[in-house]
C-alpha cells in the first residue's frame, strides 16, 4: 500500500514538473469563440459630452478593440441611439472595420430593453458578452446589468467606454463590478484573444493594430523588429 502511494507522489510529481497539469486555461478568459462583442452608440453627440477619457483615446481605443473583434472574427453587435435625429452616425473606426454589419438604431437608452438589438445579441448562441460604447453610466451600465440578471457572463472594456464625468465613469465601473462584471482594457482584451505568439494565422496581423493604437508597446514593436528583427512567435 505504501508503494503504491509513493508512486502516485511521483507520478503526480511527474506531471508538474512537465506542466502536464497547467496546460488548461481559466475558463474566463475570453476567446475568439466564445463571446460576443456589442458596440454601443459610439456618435459624436455623445461624444461631445465625454469628460472621463480624451476623446480622441476613446476612438483609437474603439478602432483597436473593432480591428481585434475583425482579425479574429469575433461574433460584433453595433448600435446606435437616434443616428438620424440627434446623435449622429457611428465612429468611422466602427464602420470601416466593419462595413457589411448593420447598425440597429434605438430609442431606448438601454440597448437590453430594444428588441431589434436584444435578438441580435442571444441570437448570437454566446454565453459571454463584452460590451463597449458612450455613456458608461447610461448606455453600458443599462445592458450589463440586464445581460447579467439574463445569465451572461458580462465584461466590459473601461478604455473604449466614457462618462460624462470622471465620477460617473468611475461609479458605473464600480457598480458593473458589484454586480459581477469583469472589466478589461482595449489592449487586454486583444492580446487575450491572440494569447500565443504562436498562433501564426493572427500574429502579423496583431502586431499591426498594436503598433498602429497601441502607443507605447506598439512603438516597442516597431522598434525591436526594426532594430533586431525580433519575433514573439520565437524562444530563440
Amino acid at each position: 500500500m505504501q508503494i503504491k502511494h509513493l508512486t502516485l507522489v511521483f507520478f503526480i510529481a511527474v506531471l508538474l514538473s512537465s506542466n502536464l497539469l497547467a496546460q488548461n486555461p481559466s475558463s474566463k478568459l475570453l476567446t475568439p469563440t466564445n463571446h460576443t462583442l456589442v458596440l454601443i452608440d459610439h456618435q459624436p453627440q455623445m461624444a461631445f459630452a465625454t469628460q472621463s477619457h480624451p476623446i480622441e483615446i476613446i476612438r483609437n481605443n474603439t478602432a483597436l478593440i473593432s480591428k481585434a473583434a475583425k482579425a479574429f472574427n469575433v461574433s460584433t453587435v453595433i448600435t446606435s441611439v437616434a443616428a438620424k435625429s440627434f446623435s449622429g452616425p457611428v465612429f468611422s473606426e466602427i464602420t470601416e472595420v466593419f462595413p457589411n454589419i448593420p447598425v440597429i438604431d434605438r430609442t431606448t437608452m438601454n440597448t437590453w430593453e430594444d428588441p431589434a438589438a436584444y435578438k441580435a445579441i442571444t441570437s448570437k448562441g454566446k454565453k459571454k458578452i463584452v460590451f463597449a460604447g458612450l455613456w458608461t453610466e447610461v448606455c453600458i451600465v443599462g445592458p450589463v446589468l440586464s445581460a447579467i440578471a439574463d445569465g451572461y457572463e458580462v465584461y466590459f472594456i473601461t478604455d473604449a467606454c466614457g462618462g460624462v464625468s470622471k465620477e460617473a465613469h468611475d461609479m458605473a465601473v464600480q457598480r458593473m463590478i458589484q454586480a459581477g462584471a469583469q472589466p478589461m482594457t482595449s489592449l487586454q482584451y486583444m492580446l487575450e484573444l491572440q494569447r500565443d505568439w504562436a498562433r501564426q494565422s493572427t500574429y502579423d496581423i496583431v502586431n499591426d493594430i498594436a503598433k498602429e493604437h497601441g502607443g507605447g508597446y506598439g512603438l516597442g514593436i516597431k522598434y525591436a523588429k526594426e532594430m533586431f528583427n525580433a519575433s514573439e512567435g520565437s524562444k530563440k
